[in-house]
């Protein structure tokens, strides 16, 4: 049985892969904010710790919380989108926000996570995009977002060199029915995230530092 850590797991993609590996038998240990993302947690029988990855303080406390463990699989999944276009200069609210929850947050966590991951030679996986792909932007819409997004890849490409018994990839989801991704996007959700658990399996040493689509095919992290 592995150990598995979820962090951002209240709804959506998170939920969904802590529903996923509980199912599988995995022991899951998963991070939400408030007492409902709590609840939902430990209703799918995860042990459930209170993180907000948008506070420093909050995140600061996490490798204490985890003592002592060895995680074969870990995942940042926390993420918020704006979806404003370049002709609208970011508010230094939505700015922080944005690059709070999906860059510091995982910033800050991996050190003290990947520590753990590398004892059990596992895997540390973080959400990202297809957005974030800068050779191939089609259009200007999230523009704070797809930012955001592309220095998540970087962050994952450059941590690999300090921590080589881990294996370190960007993941897309694709666009996926969730709140954030609406009714109208062509992935069912439980597809999704079985397709991220795939990729996760099958990942081999020279792929760390990379990025993966949920259907196994990579993208480029630039």
């Amino acid at each position: 049985m592995a150990t598995v850590l979820v962090i951002g797991a209240s709804r959506g993609i998170g939920l969904e892969l802590v529903r996923q590996y509980r199912e599988a038998g995995e022991r899951v240990i998963a991070t939400a904010r408030d007492d409902a993302g709590l609840a939902s947690l430990h209703e799918l029988g995860a042990q459930a710790l209170r993180v907000d990855v948008a506070d420093p303080a909050s995140v600061s406390g996490l490798s204490w919380q985890l003592d002592g463990e060895k995680l074969e699989v870990a995942l940042y999944v926390a993420g918020v989108m704006d979806r404003a276009g370049a002709t609208t200069p970011p508010t230094q609210q939505a700015f922080d926000h944005v690059m709070h929850t999906n860059v510091l947050g995982l910033m800050q966590v991996m050190p003290q996570v990947l520590p753990m991951v590398e004892e059990a030679g596992g895997v540390f996986a973080a959400l990202s995009s297809r957005m974030s792909q800068i050779a191939s932007v089609p259009a200007s819409n999230a523009w704070l977002y797809r930012v955001s997004k592309a220095a998540l890849n970087m962050a994952v490409a450059s941590a690999r060199f300090d921590y080589p018994r881990a294996r370190l990839v960007a993941l897309d989801p694709g666009w996926v029915q969730t709140d954030m991704g609406g009714a109208a996007a062509p992935l069912a959700l439980a597809d999704s995230v079985a397709g991220l658990r795939r990729v996760l399996t099958g990942l081999r040493p020279e792929d760390s530092g990379g990025g993966f689509h949920h259907d196994g095919q990579p993208f480029a992290t630039w």
